[in-house]
């Protein structure tokens, strides 16, 4: 019993100590039920186009975690599979190859575009972790890179 009141003091210590930041979810800490909250319903990329019709055959879903660095920038593509995320933090600007832009903050969701060339960018103050998840199928590449178009 010792050993355990010891272990949780050190731990309210430790955090107490270290200014430790609420959680970007502490607005739901109190709740008494289920809640469930709809980010996004939509049959359009955030540029306004039309989602093609889904891949023929056996999918394969596919999550991935990005870490954009505070000033970090992907190189321009596009993506043949439809795809959409959830941004945790910080602050992402995705800019089409046509000049459209939209930019996503911390609790949003984005319908990429698929097939249209853009780059997204951190543009805030803190690193932007992102996850996507993409409806693929085996072998299919999430992204085609497209170096002959020069960065602007």
């Amino acid at each position: 019993m010792k050993k355990v009141v010891f272990v949780f003091m050190f731990v309210l210590s430790v955090i107490v100590l270290s200014g430790c930041k609420s959680s970007p979810f502490a607005q739901y800490d109190n709740a008494a039920t289920v809640l469930k909250l709809e980010l996004k319903r939509t049959s359009q990329s955030w540029d306004g186009a039309p989602l093609p019709d889904y891949l023929k055959g056996k999918p394969e879903l596919v999550v991935m975690r990005y870490i954009f660095p505070v000033g970090s920038r992907l190189p321009w593509h596009h993506h043949p599979v439809i795809n959409y995320g959830i941004l945790h933090q910080g602050e992402l600007t995705i800019v089409g190859v046509d000049g459209k832009k939209q930019v996503v903050y911390a609790g949003e969701a984005v319908v990429e575009m698929v097939g249209s060339v853009h780059c997204g960018m951190n543009t805030g103050d803190k690193p932007v972790v992102l996850d996507m998840f993409y409806l693929s199928q085996k072998g299919m590449p999430l992204a085609v890179q497209h170096p002959e178009i020069p960065m602007k």
